[in-house]
């Protein structure tokens, strides 16, 4: 499961003993979960920092901004009103980077809150396919330099609560519990219309958030994405060949070893992933065989808020700074049940050093392969104390 080799010298897979500690020496990392691989090299941990330092403004305690665009009673830049909501609440993303099947929402009918009526029926996931796209791939098949193809989708907003300033680690267990259940919600009705429901946040301007406001997004599609492909195929084949579920074996192994784990629950852990290629990034898994977030028990859910508080507030006090991250969850593509598909979730804080000093993908990771400085194993030791600093 856990595979590695050396840039140069001796190596032996499976953990056995090296020429050189695999926390002092430049190894590559394979990510069982996509196939790709990641250069580790932690004696550059060491260099001299002169570069540009900018640091992430904190969220403010404002609890009400009249010029947000999300706020209850506020005006959208549609002309749409927000409605007086009190806990977390969806809505047609005003600018989409998708169109649906039944065009862009004008009326805001499709508005709803967790207690409200479920989405409106678009057409479902098997109807997808059309002339329209059946003409394009003819089109283009003669030049295979020039390909594409239509796609269609649905993007949606999800305010995770009414008060400005209020972000997920700053929720009580009991609020990220709602927001939990309102990703379940949705994800429950878009599975059926479309083949990939990507749930995810962005936080902070550092990644590219527009708007203050706590929010996450989701974007359902017609079409397999990049990642949910390598994710898909490299989930297969391990099922093929070892006739168990990838990220289930990964999982198990991970909690014999205890040295990447960051948070572990009744329900659910989080780990560094030993592939990890953001310094600090995580990977959370449930501790049972799940397609997506719908198929959540409810102590799982309660389980999911304690965990994401934990963590999130983990990296705040490491950081000591509102901690910027892209949150996101990948389950079962389409509304039917994998055997060899796990529901899990990726978070990427793109901080290194400190509040002020990020990790680059650029130069030999930008044109060749992704490579981190920090080991996997000590970016866990670091979140593990983090958590256990918390009042």
């Amino acid at each position: 499961m856990l595979s590695g080799e050396p840039v140069s010298g001796c190596w032996c897979v499976g953990g056995v003993v090296m020429t050189a500690s695999s926390a002092d020496s430049p190894h590559r990392r394979k990510n069982a979960l996509t196939g790709e691989w990641v250069t580790v090299s932690p004696q550059r941990t060491k260099r001299p920092w002169q570069g540009d330092e900018a640091a992430e403004s904190e969220v403010t305690g404002v609890t009400y901004d009249p010029d947000c665009y999300l706020c209850p009673g506020n005006t959208r830049a549609n002309g749409l009103v927000n409605p007086d909501y009190s806990g977390p609440w969806a809505f047609d993303n005003d600018f989409p980077a998708l169109f649906n099947e039944i065009g862009p929402n004008e009326t805001g009918r499709n508005e709803r809150g967790p207690d409200e009526a479920s989405l409106d029926e678009t057409r479902p996931a098997d109807a997808l396919s059309d002339a329209a796209a059946e003409g394009q791939r003819a089109a283009t098949a003669a030049n295979s330099l020039f390909c594409s193809e239509p796609v269609s989708g649905r993007c949606r907003v999800l305010c995770y609560s009414p008060d400005h300033s209020k972000t997920l680690t700053k929720m009580t267990e009991g609020e990220l519990s709602a927001v939990v259940q309102l990703w379940s919600d949705e994800v429950r009705q878009l599975r059926k219309q479309y083949r990939w429901v990507q749930v995810f946040e962005n936080k902070g301007a550092m990644m590219g958030c527009s708007n203050p406001h706590p929010h996450g997004q989701i974007w359902a599609v017609n079409s397999l994405p990049t990642e949910a492909v390598k994710e898909s195929t490299m989930q297969a084949a391990w099922f093929e060949a070892q006739g168990s579920v990838l990220l289930d074996q990964y999982r198990a192994d991970e909690e014999r070893s205890g040295e990447r784990m960051v948070v572990a629950t009744e329900h659910w852990n989080a780990v560094v992933p030993y592939w990890a290629t953001w310094p600090y990034e995580t990977l959370l898994l449930p501790r049972r065989h799940i397609d997506h977030l719908d198929g959540l028990m409810d102590e799982e859910q309660v389980d999911l808020a304690c965990l994401l508080k934990s963590l999130l507030g983990a990296y705040d006090r490491l950081f000591a700074t509102a901690c910027p991250y892209t949150m996101g969850w990948h389950g079962t593509p389409g509304a039917e049940s994998l055997p060899d598909w796990q529901l899990h979730a990726h978070i990427y804080p793109p901080l290194l050093r400190s509040a002020t000093i990020r990790k680059h993908m650029v130069g030999y990771e930008m044109l060749s392969e992704a490579q981190r400085d920090l080991t996997p194993e000590v970016a866990a030791e670091q979140l593990r104390f983090a958590i256990s600093t918390a009042s």
